[in-house]
């Protein structure tokens, strides 16, 4: 059986799988991990699949058409995101239609996944007749076992995780349990070197080309904006073996030519210590040398950081998010501002670079908070950062705060991106409008990188370093016209 694992076309190199989709302004393009696992998942059952990243390889949806059209699947399987979501459903219905006209087998089946349709799976099949499946949540084994009911001709009644149409009424089987076993799934990279091309996406925190993995799934903490662990890997963290992940690294750093660095897209890598610690234990017993990247809190030790940074780790993704604590609490970031200035000073001192991430537009925000958070910005300076206007997404609880405190001035999911595909915002105050937050994302971000200060540094740090060179221009070709427009923000 053929089955088409679709990252569909959208607005050019729009990135679904970062926690806040969209085009980024850094030129930034996240792998489409969750589609290449459940990818690998298939793959394992002998089912015929081919996996499709539009935004990466340029492939428009005429493209899509005719290579789906060639392959004739039975089983179309489509990521989403909310500010793609009516585009990714449009595509699917095209599909599904074209193929049923053009096939002499049965219409595929169309499953729509990710953080939105698991948080919508009701309103999404309302919106359309032709999307058959949402998977909620996990679907690395959800999608084998639809696969297997649609060879088998049985019916979806008993595969957990899903909400499926069944005689024009929707059924909502009971949840799916998340993966306690991470190490029975295939190695992800294995996915990407059979697929896709990996020199075709960028982190613009990081060297290029890169690889993107992850060591464990889900996390504890309590922030509310953050979509992933509310609506899709759970508050309770699951890791793979050090050996099942160091065993990876070693597959990647054999097979993947050219390579600057290996991206892990755990929400906290450093959240068990102790684990962290083993981890960069057997990278240096087992002589691995290849530059990593991580997403951390703001709360690393300085011992953990050196440890890090002598196995390979070049920079953490942190999100700082605000600067002033009463914004913090709101938000349920769980830290203290004094945490996070220990934090960067031992970061330094250790020699792991810093990507600073700032979030307004949070409960309480003031045009004052945001100008506090952009000084705290200059105070840590970081290596890179970047400044988001709040984004809420269904299925979380700022989504909740904002539509029942009247907050929320749309929702149409279009709106969640500006025309040309960036970071829009959609969150109302009596006394901050969604025009200033944004307004003020591009006012702090030139104030932050246009500083002597840090040009000064970034100058330093280019000549010493070459590859340092590479991603930094590489970042600046598609940054610089961000930062060059005249930004201002009326404080």
């Amino acid at each position: 059986m053929n089955i088409l694992m679709l990252n569909p076309p959208f607005k050019g190199r729009f990135s679904r799988e970062q926690r806040s989709p969209a085009i980024t302004k850094s030129g930034t393009l996240y792998y489409p991990m969750w589609l290449a696992y459940a990818t690998g998942m298939l793959e394992q059952e002998n089912f015929n699949v081919k996996l499709i990243d539009a935004p990466a390889s340029g492939i428009n949806e005429q493209k899509v058409i005719e290579i789906a059209s060639g392959f004739n699947p039975s089983l179309i399987v489509i990521d989403t995101s909310t500010p793609s979501i009516y585009n990714d459903i449009r595509i699917g219905e095209t599909l599904k239609q074209l193929l049923t006209l053009n096939s002499q087998l049965s219409t595929p089946i169309i499953v729509l996944v990710g953080p939105h349709v698991s948080a919508t799976p009701d309103e999404t099949l309302k919106y359309s007749n032709n999307v058959d499946i949402v998977c909620r949540g996990e679907y690395d084994y959800t999608i084998k076992n639809i696969a297997r009911n649609i060879e088998q001709g049985e019916s979806f009644d008993k595969i957990n995780g899903i909400s499926f149409r069944k005689n024009g009424e929707i059924i909502r089987n009971p949840p799916q349990e998340f993966i306690k076993d991470l190490d029975a799934l295939p190695f992800v990279s294995k996915i990407y070197k059979s697929h896709l091309d990996h020199t075709q996406y960028f982190y613009g925190h990081s060297q290029h080309p890169i690889v993107a993995i992850i060591g464990g799934r889900g996390c504890p903490y309590q922030c509310i904006y953050c979509v992933y662990p509310q609506t899709f890997s759970g508050r309770s963290t699951r890791y793979r073996s050090i050996k099942n992940i160091v065993d990876e690294l070693e597959f990647i750093t054999s097979e993947f030519k050219p390579l600057r660095e290996i991206m892990f897209e755990d929400d906290t890598l450093t959240l068990n210590r102790s684990r962290c610690k083993k981890f960069c234990e057997e990278i240096l017993n087992r002589n691995i040398r290849i530059k990593w990247s991580a997403n951390s809190r703001a709360d690393a030790d300085f011992d953990t950081l050196k440890l890090m940074h002598k196995a390979g780790c070049r920079l953490l993704c942190v999100g700082f998010e605000s600067g002033n604590q009463n914004i913090l609490d709101s938000m349920r970031k769980g830290i203290s501002l004094e945490k996070m200035k220990q934090f960067a000073s031992d970061a330094k001192k250790a020699g792991v670079l810093i990507h600073g991430c700032f979030l307004v537009g949070n409960p309480g925000e003031t045009k004052n908070t945001m100008l506090k958070t952009l000084e705290f910005a200059k105070e840590l300076n970081p290596d890179t950062a970047q400044f988001f206007p709040i984004m809420v997404y269904p299925g979380t609880e700022a989504y909740r705060w904002a539509k029942e405190s009247g907050h929320l001035r749309t929702t149409n999911y279009s709106d969640w991106l500006t025309l040309e595909g960036f970071h829009n915002c959609v969150v109302d105050y009596e006394n901050l409008s969604s025009e200033e937050l944004v307004e003020f994302c591009d006012y702090a971000r030139r104030e932050f990188y246009l500083r002597p200060r840090y040009l000064v540094k970034k100058s330093i740090q280019v000549i010493k370093n070459p590859r340092e060179a590479g991603r930094t221009f590489k970042s600046l070709k598609t940054f610089a016209k961000h930062l060059v427009k005249n930004a201002k923000f009326r404080d």
